[in-house]
């Protein structure tokens, strides 16, 4: 019917509107008003931690379910004098004590007069989602936009927690010397964040865990640069974020859709499972990282002239954001380490690229040629 399509003779055919969507909830919300009233209920409220009410016979005495205890579940306790089973205060999520409320502060000259500001600043893992409320700050006063690039430039040391640089726009560059746990760059939406060792440490960053797992889950913009190996599902749902790491764990760019991923050291299992859009870069000097890599909706394809050029430029800015030693290495010698490189690359989304080359080259219809690519 074409409710999830962007091919407009598909959607011509969709008539939905707005007030459907009005209607369905009005209906909705009368059928659990009747069904309250069936149990002698005033309002949802009510009903909150009515265990006694629950109809779990079938559940219990299912096949799968015997000898089970399940009465812990279903425990209805007393109810002290003045206490309830509902939510009655609300909770404290400590954001009057986040470091983003420094941040703010500091970044004041840039969020009012887009002024250049420079900042350093300790973290610990019990600062989490930093860079977020500052983030949000800079869209409320400058949109979509944010700022131009590296207005905020924020130097940390020490270990960051979980969601480092979640949500971060434009305009803000955070560089952590140190390490970080999961979540760093979770919805990145385009600022920067530089991670690297800290500069007293003494091992090989590229044989070091840098960075947790999940790293720019859902960006949709902007650069990581991250000398060192991090966890599992890196880029999973990236569909933007141009990210360089020194190595990850299994699953990597899962279900990503977009944007660019380069990987300079070993992978786990499972690469580019569910992956439909963007491209990976990953250096496989030993030629075993075919192994590693589910094919079923990926091809393995060796870099074009382009894709060399790309590849040796983003190494150059991960070596002088970084100073990578391993990006050194490669750059010293490119001619033969870029050969070494597997450029993964979705089958549909290349498909896509091709027919919109060709339809460009012939001045043909070019949405028209995505759709016909896409349903081939």
């Amino acid at each position: 019917m074409g409710i999830a399509t962007q091919n407009p003779e598909l959607r011509k055919k969709f008539d939905g509107r707005a007030d459907f969507v009005v209607n369905f909830m009005e209906f909705v919300a009368t059928e659990v008003r009747e069904t309250l009233a069936r149990l002698g209920f005033r309002n949802l409220t009510e009903a909150v931690g009515r265990a006694d009410l629950l109809d779990v016979t079938d559940a219990v005495n299912h096949w799968k379910a015997e000898g089970l205890d399940l009465s812990p579940m279903f425990h209805m306790p007393e109810v002290p004098s003045g206490s309830h089973r509902y939510c009655v205060n609300e909770q404290d999520h400590g954001l009057d004590r986040a470091l983003d409320n420094e941040l703010i502060r500091l970044a004041e000259p840039a969020l009012t007069k887009r002024e250049p500001v420079r900042i350093d600043l300790p973290i610990s893992n019990v600062n989490r989602t930093v860079g977020t409320m500052l983030g949000s700050e800079i869209t409320r006063r400058w949109g979509s936009d944010g700022l131009p690039a590296d207005t905020i430039d924020v130097r940390f040391e020490g270990s960051a927690g979980n969601s480092f640089g979640a949500f971060v726009p434009s305009g803000v560059t955070l560089r952590l010397f140190g390490d970080a746990n999961d979540y760093l760059g979770k919805g990145l939406s385009g600022g920067r964040i530089v991670a690297r060792p800290h500069r007293e440490a003494r091992f090989a960053a590229e044989e070091n865990v840098l960075a947790g797992n999940v790293i720019l889950y859902g960006a949709t913009g902007g650069e990581v640069f991250l000398r060192g190996v991090v966890g599992e599902r890196f880029c999973v749902r990236n569909s933007g974020a141009v990210a360089v790491a020194e190595g990850v764990g299994d699953h990597g760019c899962e279900y990503m859709t977009g944007g660019r991923a380069v990987i300079l050291g070993p992978t786990g299992r499972n690469f580019g499972a569910g992956m439909s859009g963007g491209v990976a870069y990953v250096y496989d000097p030993d030629g075993t990282f075919p192994l590693r890599v589910n094919r079923e909706m990926v091809d393995l394809d060796r870099l074009t002239d382009e894709d060399r050029a790309w590849l040796t430029e983003r190494l150059r800015m991960h070596h002088t954001e970084t100073d990578s030693e391993l990006a050194r290495r490669l750059l010293a010698d490119s001619d033969l380490h870029l050969g070494r490189f597997v450029k993964v690359m979705p089958k549909d989304y290349k498909r896509v690229l091709e027919a919109t080359e060709r339809a460009t080259e012939t001045s043909s219809d070019v949405q028209a040629a995505v759709m016909a690519a896409a349903h081939d």
